[in-house]
């Protein structure tokens, strides 16, 4: 395995190289955040009041979130402390808290999302992860997570070129599903995303139709914790 990424040292350009490895597919910056909030969204079906992003980075996704889901308190974690001291500054409405030791006081979540962490994780390491997001859902409470697709050749480009990529091991749905499942969350479902460029916005529609088709750039899991 690589040496493991240290993200403080990309706090400050993260937007820049995601920029340039992602302009192949869009020049706007908030384009993949909106997306993906936007598909948790519609997937979502009942009241939402806590939501958890797990491993958040600089707060990206943050801004969508808010804007989806307005009357929800919204709370972000990491192990990269620089990131967090960023994401602080540019979303002041924002809990950040760092990812480590025991967070038992952060309580339950009605919604967890994930985008672009378990990638990061050693192999060895990802069932811890996956259970303790399970740990994290109220009863009931649903969890979203996106990763590469590593049936994409452009996103294997694209990781295999990242300098921040650089520990990555993608992993299929498959062992994600799997993962999640061992976790004793109930997955409900699975799709293949990001197939259409936002210059073909008009198209987007059409990737409710495709979701199954394993060449999107990305795919989700969604998974429930089964009420009590």
């Amino acid at each position: 395995m690589t040496n493991k990424v240290d993200f403080d040292e990309y706090t400050e350009n993260y937007n820049d190289l995601l920029a340039k490895d992602t302009q192949f597919f869009s020049d706007d910056e908030a384009y993949f955040a909106d997306y993906k909030v936007s598909v948790v969204r519609q997937q979502r079906t009942t009241s939402t009041s806590r939501i958890l992003e797990y491993g958040c980075g600089i707060g990206r996704n943050f801004p969508a979130l808010g804007k989806q889901f307005p009357d929800a308190e919204l709370v972000g974690t990491d192990i990269s402390e620089a990131s967090l001291e960023f994401a602080v500054k540019h979303n002041p409405s924002v809990k950040f808290v760092l990812e480590q030791g025991d967070l038992t006081s952060l309580g339950k979540f009605d919604l967890i999302f994930v985008a672009g962490v378990f990638h990061h994780i050693p192999p060895a390491e990802r069932q811890k992860a996956a259970n303790l997001l399970h740990q994290r859902l109220a009863p009931g409470g649903e969890l979203f997570v996106f990763e590469h697709n590593p049936y994409n050749p452009v996103t294997r480009h694209i990781v295999n070129n990242c300098p921040y990529d650089e520990d990555a091991i993608i992993l299929k749905p498959k062992e994600l599903k799997f993962l999640l499942s061992e976790a004793g969350l109930q997955v409900t479902k699975y799709a293949y995303c990001l197939f259409i460029p936002p210059k073909f916005k008009k198209l987007v529609a059409l990737e409710r139709y495709l979701e199954k088709v394993p060449l999107g750039g990305q795919y989700w899991v969604g998974c429930r914790r089964r009420p009590l």
